[in-house]
């Protein structure tokens, strides 16, 4: 266990997220992401909803984003097989509305003016970042082939995102040496 050993406890809730992407044989990617929430003991909503065994899932959510090699979406198809009220799955047709859409820079506040509050699920909305990453993740030797010859002027997107890629470390040296500010 990488965390130091805690004093005793009980475990009462479980959370997976599951992010996948496939390269598709028309050229474009699909990229995945499936929720479950489960408890460790019977639960059940006070208004409404059914009661779950230990261990049921109480959310239990899929997302598919297909995307082309510049991050823009084409097609979504979200589906809530279950959740903890019997209307929660009838939002995932709102979430097409992303189509269009390229994940990068302002993509969580165009997933919030799209489907965020009333107009989307807090739960289905929550695997759009994972999702996001997963698709960079994904297709990146891909765009990286793609631009391979190509000289490129825009800094990286992970360029100061992290302490790693801090614009005068040694990982930015390495892997973008025109963008290094540091001694050389």
């Amino acid at each position: 266990m990488p965390l130091s050993n805690p004093v005793p406890r009980k475990l009462m809730h479980t959370r997976a997220i599951d992010c996948r992407g496939y390269e598709r044989d028309d050229g474009l990617w699909d990229i995945e992401a499936h929720l479950t929430d489960t408890k460790s003991v019977a639960h059940s909503r006070h208004h409404g909803g059914r009661e779950r065994r230990p261990g049921e899932p109480v959310h239990d959510m899929w997302l598919r984003v297909t995307i082309d090699l510049d991050m823009k979406i084409h097609e979504v198809e979200a589906r809530t097989d279950e959740g903890p009220y019997p209307i929660c799955g009838d939002i995932t047709p709102n979430f097409r509305a992303l189509a269009g859409l390229t994940i990068g820079p302002g993509w969580r506040k165009s997933i919030a003016e799209r489907v965020g509050g009333v107009k989307g699920c807090t739960h289905l909305l929550e695997l759009l970042g994972p999702l996001a990453t997963t698709a960079f993740q994904a297709t990146n030797r891909a765009r990286l082939a793609r631009a391979a010859g190509k000289p490129s002027t825009r800094k990286p997107y992970q360029l100061n995102s992290c302490h790693v890629y801090k614009d005068d470390s040694p990982a930015v040296l390495e892997r973008w040496p025109q963008f290094y500010t540091g001694p050389r």
